[in-house]
């Protein structure tokens, strides 16, 4: 669903319910439910948690007060201090302004819901309209919890400590939650709130309130996350943005950007020069670097996308030990490079390997976490998956999970539909070593693909085992006492090649035997260069792969849009980033299409259709017949299993 209209959060609203807020704080009453009272009393962290449920003192109701306990606190701690201590006040006010903005947003829920109305006319409702009256209350004391935890962590994780490790540890949980009512809602998640603050195992020093708060405050987003699911009439939550004047703070839905607040991920610096062969992928992550650094902050748009060549998802393939891991971080290290001159945030973003949850609809939360940031128009981002063949593997095989599915269902989402938004300033990039074991569907969305293919010539094997014996000769100069070549110098075939035409120059015919017949049948009616050779090459693919859709017909035209924008940027543009990076928008875009027209004249748009058309048509050949092959060969080598297996059992006999 589109988030299409934005409303303002007004001050002098909130200043009006602020007292009822800071009533909460003062004093709220909570009954514990006998679950969170009887919590098993041999758990692991059995001192909180029974701390936690004799919190009543044998009475059933308890009124706490969360300001009292801080002040406690505040005597426990710095004792001479007079003042209130600075991390205690900006956690207390900090609170009271997320309870003042959780009551705004509820009451914003009950007019839009039509809540109000069924509230005024409570005791006229039918059975039906009790169940609805209790449904959207529900989802009203969800939204408000959200929305004022959101607040909380909004306004104190830029004063928390880095690595919270710790107080997790500490950390043992939200014994209940309710979402009966706002009240109930309220009085609950501040009532464990203070008995944890009130524990004396909890709080050592005065920074530790903030930390715990931004620990305790996730967690109650985390269990309504969980409950979301279940919440009915979510329309009024889901359609629209509420944006809080005066400040950067917008709640939407029940995005969370914290999660999204990605840090970026460490990575080895690799040159591309130390990678070996690879020419195509080498080029192809050149032009994707050099695409994305052209990414403009003011119009939140790339010149590249409107001239058809940027990629939002591209994928490398190829054999184990080719160098996959390398290239993703070349593409990395390159990016990061320039970045940095540039003065531009950046944020390397890999897919975690522990994606895939045991959980029913735990993976597609992982994944929409993964896949949020990459909605954030203020940074570039590379977004790499390595051996995507694990979470993204073919839907329809034996076996695949559910949690595989959830995350197929999340990404094709994402990269194309009502929630795809691609401002051109991050890329997905697929590596894998076995394309064949990707859903069709995803591979659809590659907009861009290369051959990861390691050492090819006899320059690349001399290269790839030079860069291991130098070190040798580095430390001991006599020590390889070999000869070198004669008319070459080391590395030299390993830099980076001028344009796609450099590589592609020797594509001819098709590689792959089915599509190469498919080819000549349609050729010995048609020329290359007649519109109609294509038509009926791709009428003519589709009888013998019924996949080939048009999609992959899209696929290829952004392909050959894509060696239309080859071209190298000009060395001094990144010498000095005023003559291009840091122009405006249009500028950019004049400029680039100047160098396009230039780098036109010299090609043969035929030509470079029929080159992009055939290693496309070979691709998806590959992947189909090495999925058959692989089925074939599992099946012969069972047989030949039983085959032996039989003997043996003949021979025992």
């Amino acid at each position: 669903m589109e988030h299409n209209s934005t409303f303002p959060i007004k001050l002098t609203e909130l200043d009006m319910l602020r007292d009822e807020a800071s009533s909460y704080l003062k004093s709220i009453q909570w009954e514990q439910g006998s679950r969170a009272k009887n919590r098993d009393k041999d758990a692991k962290d059995e001192s909180i948690l029974l701390y936690l449920s004799r919190a009543n003192n044998g009475s059933s109701v308890s009124v706490t007060s969360v300001s009292k306990t801080i002040l406690g606190l505040k005597k426990r701690l710095l004792p001479d201090s007079v003042a209130l201590p600075i991390y205690l006040n900006q956690t207390l006010y900090a609170v009271q302004e997320g309870i003042t903005l959780g009551i705004w947003i509820k009451d914003s829920y009950y007019d839009a819901s039509g809540l109000s109305s069924l509230n005024e006319n409570k005791s006229a409702l039918d059975s039906n309209g009790k169940r609805e009256f209790e449904s959207k209350m529900l989802t009203a004391t969800a939204f408000m919890l959200f929305a004022q935890a959101y607040k909380i962590l909004h306004d104190l994780k830029p004063h928390a400590s880095d690595d919270l490790s710790v107080m997790k540890q500490k950390f043992a949980g939200i014994p209940e939650v309710s979402l009966m009512s706002p009240i109930k809602g309220i009085s609950c998640s501040l009532f464990y709130y203070d008995k944890y603050l009130d524990h004396p195992e909890i709080i050592k020093s005065d920074k530790d309130v903030i930390d715990f708060t931004v620990v305790y405050f996730e967690a109650l987003i985390d269990e309504i996350q969980l409950r979301k699911s279940s919440l009915e009439y979510t329309e009024t939550i889901e359609d629209r943005t509420y944006k809080l004047e005066k400040s950067e703070f917008a709640v939407s839905g029940w995005n969370n950007v914290f999660q999204g607040t990605a840090k970026s991920v460490e990575f080895n610096k690799i040159q591309f020069e130390q990678i070996v062969g690879n020419r195509d992928a080498k080029h192809f992550a050149r032009r994707l670097t050099e695409r994305m650094l052209s990414y403009d902050f003011t119009a939140k748009k790339n010149p590249f996308q409107e001239l058809g060549g940027f990629m939002p998802v591209f994928m490398g393939y190829g054999i184990p030990g080719t160098g996959k891991s390398m290239l993703i971080a070349a593409i990395a290290t390159r990016l990061k490079e320039h970045c940095d001159t540039l003065d531009i945030p950046f944020l390397f973003h890999p897919m975690p390997d522990t994606l895939i949850s045991t959980f029913q609809g735990g993976s597609a939360e992982k994944m929409v976490a993964w896949m949020k940031p990459m909605q954030d128009p203020s940074k570039l981002i590379f977004a790499p998956i390595d051996d995507a063949e694990n979470n993204l593997q073919e839907r329809t095989a034996q076996g695949v999970s559910a949690g595989v599915k959830e995350v197929i269902g999340v990404f094709l989402r994402y990269t194309e539909g009502a929630y795809a938004v691609n401002y051109g300033n991050s890329s997905i990039g697929l590596f894998t070593n076995l394309p064949e074991m990707l859903d069709k569907a995803v591979i659809s969305r590659v907009q861009g693909r290369f051959k990861i293919d390691g050492a090819r010539t006899e320059h690349d094997f001399l290269d790839q085992d030079h860069l291991w014996w130098r070190k040798l000769d580095d430390t001991m100069p006599d020590f390889v006492n070999m000869q070198g070549p004669e008319n070459y110098s080391y590395l030299q075939d390993q830099g980076l090649a001028k344009n796609m035409g450099d590589i592609l120059s020797n594509v001819d015919k098709p590689t792959e035997a089915r599509v190469h017949k498919v080819y000549d049948s349609v050729e010995k009616h048609f020329k290359t260069n007649q519109h109609l050779f294509y038509a009926n090459l791709y009428k003519e693919m589709q009888a013998v792969f019924p996949f080939f859709s048009s999609r992959d017909v899209r696929n290829i035209q952004s392909a050959i849009s894509l060696r239309l924008t080859d071209f190298d940027l000009e060395e001094d543009w990144f010498e000095n980033p005023e003559i291009y990076f840091k122009q405006d928008y249009d500028t950019k875009f004049n400029m680039l299409q100047e160098l396009m027209r230039g780098n036109m004249k010299g090609l043969d748009f035929s030509e470079i259709r029929r080159q992009e058309v055939v290693r496309y048509l070979d691709n998806v050949a590959t992947i189909a017949d090495t999925d058959f092959k692989r089925k074939v060969d599992a099946r012969v080598n069972q047989l030949h299993i039983e085959t032996e297996a039989r003997k043996t059992f003949g021979n025992e006999k």
